[in-house]
């Protein structure tokens, strides 16, 4: 027995496809958790931690029945980064975050995958208005946000660390 499925939307965009984590997507996980990029996400780590992260971002699926997504391109289902809604120990309230692997930074993947997520958010787990937590130093993050309509609400902490708190409109609103 290998484990069950949980009830996971899937969506898909023009080039993605946005799913469940696999067991084939760990090493591409690892290898974005051992570098400095993913400093603001916990990281850098060991293989291990990276594995119990791995192992938790499953879990808040059937803890919360939302969580995030692993972004995979639609013609290889080769993983490319992650998206999603966290709501772990320490947040204020829901976030939308992303992050996306080396190779696939500067395409607009980031783009298409964080627009389709957070247009399910409201439809599948009465997710609205949401925010995303921004490393001040991730200039790329908050342009990312702006083009999506997201508007820096105030200065904040997590877990320890200097953040920026960005508000998206709600579905219907203007951005």
């Amino acid at each position: 027995m290998t484990g069950f499925a949980l009830p996971i939307p899937v969506i898909e965009t023009e080039r993605l496809i946005l799913r469940g984590a696999l067991e084939s997507d760990f090493e591409a996980h690892a290898a974005f958790m051992a570098s400095a990029r993913s400093s603001f996400v916990g990281g850098p780590q060991e293989r291990f931690e990276a594995g119990r992260g791995f192992a938790a971002s499953v879990g808040h699926w059937v803890l919360k029945g939302f969580g995030v997504w692993t972004i995979a391109d639609k013609a290889t289902n080769a993983p490319l980064g992650k998206t999603g809604f966290i709501y772990a120990e320490g947040w204020d309230e829901p976030e939308l975050g992303w992050h996306v692997y080396e190779a696939a930074e500067g395409k607009g993947i980031a783009f298409e995958a964080v627009t389709a997520a957070r247009a399910n958010g409201p439809k599948h787990f009465g997710l609205d208005g949401v925010i995303s937590y921004i490393d001040p130093a991730n200039t790329r993050s908050m342009a990312l946000a702006e083009r999506l309509g997201a508007r820096f609400e105030r200065d904040s902490e997590l877990l320890g660390k200097p953040c920026q708190v960005w508000r998206h409109p709600k579905q219907g609103e203007a951005a």
